[in-house]
């Protein structure tokens, strides 16, 4: 199976700032018991990826929570210091991150050129020697050394995340 051409534009920005990955091409994954099937051949730490938007819809995060956590709005609200986070329509994604749900992920923050969307990684995921995300696109699953996220990735995306414990 090949890559898709959103899927080749995430993987050509990491080859263009010196990250190594691990692809592993299968059909769509839209559930996380599919991509704990996928993980079985890639290893590494599956995150959910959720899109939270105040309800002003001023402040939009991208939040990675490791696999097997509950999401609790108000204790991620606390955290992040802002107002009720609820989760951001399908359109958010598609306006801001060119991407759709069940594709969203780290990866996808390469489209967001107007930097609106702000990020939040729970501890637990930041810890983890490896990180398994779809390259926008669910067709496809990437392994990334999360040191290289943390230290090359975003750096150069200019985004300092926020690491919270969940």
């Amino acid at each position: 199976m090949n890559l898709s051409e959103k899927a080749l534009q995430v993987c050509n920005f990491l080859d263009n700032i010196g990250i190594e990955y691990k692809t592993v091409t299968h059909s769509p994954a839209y559930t996380l018991e599919e991509c704990r099937k996928i993980n079985e051949i890639i290893g590494g730490t599956i995150c959910k990826n959720l899109l939270l938007k105040t309800d002003s819809g001023k402040v939009i995060y991208l939040l990675l929570i490791k696999d097997g956590k509950r999401f609790v709005t108000k204790d991620v609200s606390k955290k992040l210091a802002c107002s009720r986070l609820s989760f951001a329509p399908d359109e958010y994604m598609e306006n801001l991150l060119n991407t759709t749900a069940g594709s969203l992920s780290i990866t996808s923050l390469i489209f967001d050129k107007e930097k609106k969307v702000l990020l939040a990684i729970d501890s637990d995921v930041a810890s983890e020697e490896y990180i398994c995300c779809h390259p926008s696109d669910n067709t496809a699953t990437l392994k990334i050394k999360t040191e290289d996220i943390l230290n090359v990735f975003l750096p150069f995306l200019g985004i300092t995340p926020e690491i919270i414990e969940i």
